[in-house]
């Protein structure tokens, strides 16, 4: 083998490796980004269970240590 066919052949894999990353970078870009929605609506719907309750906010209640 020449080194010139071992350069393209080491080329191929490292071409094929950074396609690879590409594929589980977008896949878990796609994965965050559902993830995100579904907390925001978690967190919408437990904002609207609180305002029903007359309770406050978790957020603005103070802790029982105070």
């Amino acid at each position: 083998m020449t080194d010139v066919t071992k350069i393209e052949e080491r080329l191929a894999h490292l071409i094929r490796s950074v396609d690879d990353l590409s594929e589980v970078v977008v896949r878990q870009d796609r994965d965050i980004a559902r993830l995100a929605a579904l907390v925001q609506t978690l967190v919408a719907r437990e904002l609207d269970r609180d305002s029903e309750a007359g309770a406050l906010p978790l957020a603005d209640q103070r802790p029982p240590h105070w």
